[in-house]
């Protein structure tokens, strides 16, 4: 006999938010699952990863670093995943070491996730007008179609050039960023959210800019710039955004949060002067996931 708190139809539904995360695992260096899981973790979430690639270190910033392709692997997690009829509240994907893997996170979505769960697609691919040592076009096609199966997406703005085949540039107009907003979410999901957009006429700012399509609402967090880059905020940004969602806020302060949240490990880390490649001081602020919103900046951007 089961419990009273326990589901007859499905045994094995987590009693706790429960999260399929998708990216490579690290040796070295804050990005991807060494990222997602004690982020996640904190927040209250059960995480279970799917590695995409074994790497000695993360690609950014390093150079000779091994790489292991784990697609057949993944095919295996898949299978023995549904033998068990595990179901997860969100399916979040990140760094994929190979096109092939595309197909594999696409069953995932269709094939694991709750009937009201989401799928979060954060699009790896590049940073500052550049494609990541691993990446290449054929990856950027099949990004593109990947991004149709996800409820959000969340590139930088970089990776939202590459998305739309639209040419990098220093600086974008509100009118201009909110077509390529309209258009992201055109392919597919309900909302777009991009990260380190310039904002113009200004060099020590950047922001974060959503758009939710159902809703046809534009938000934007201000982001004070600090003269360093660490390999790892954007898979941080995604993580807390995630986590947030599923705590139940709204997309505004779940932007928030994680932009405070890493904004916070920036300054942490910079004081300190330590190798910006290794990422940010992730364990000195970890702490702060489980503080309530205080405060909140976010605007509603009119047309």
């Amino acid at each position: 006999m089961y419990p009273p708190d326990v589901n007859k139809e499905d045994p094995v539904r987590s009693p706790v938010p429960r999260v399929a995360a998708i990216h490579d695992l690290s040796g070295f260096g804050r990005t991807s699952l060494t990222v997602a899981i004690p982020v996640l973790s904190a927040m209250g979430i059960q995480v279970c990863p799917m590695p995409t690639a074994m790497l000695s270190t993360h690609t950014s910033g390093f150079k000779g670093f091994s790489f292991i392709d784990l697609t057949a692997e993944m095919r295996r997690f898949f299978d023995h995943w549904k033998s068990l009829n595990i179901r997860f509240d969100a399916i979040y994907s990140g760094f994929l070491g190979s096109p092939d893997q595309v197909a594999i996170v696409a069953q995932c979505i269709d094939m694991f996730r709750t009937p009201d769960g989401f799928a979060v697609v954060d699009p790896v691919l590049g940073d500052n007008g550049e494609l990541e040592p691993t990446m290449d076009m054929e990856m950027v096609h099949r990004m593109r179609w990947l991004v149709s199966k996800a409820d959000i997406i969340t590139p930088n703005f970089t990776e939202a050039a590459l998305l739309l085949d639209e040419p990098y540039r220093e600086h974008i107009d509100q009118p201009t960023l909110k077509d390529w907003l309209r258009r992201l979410t055109a392919m597919g999901p309900h909302v777009a959210v991009v990260t380190s957009v310039p904002v113009e006429g200004s060099r020590t700012t950047t922001s974060v800019v959503a758009y939710n399509r159902p809703h046809d609402r534009f938000w934007k967090v201000d982001c004070q710039y600090i003269p360093a880059h660490y390999p790892g905020t954007g898979d941080t940004f995604a993580s807390v955004l995630t986590g947030s969602i599923l705590q139940g806020d709204s997309l505004p302060i779940a932007i928030e949060r994680a932009v405070q949240f890493v904004t916070m490990g920036i300054r942490a880390t910079f004081g300190h002067n330590s190798p910006s490649r290794e990422g940010i001081l992730l364990e000195r602020v970890l702490d702060t996931l489980r503080a309530p919103v205080t405060m909140s900046s976010y605007e509603l951007l009119e047309e």
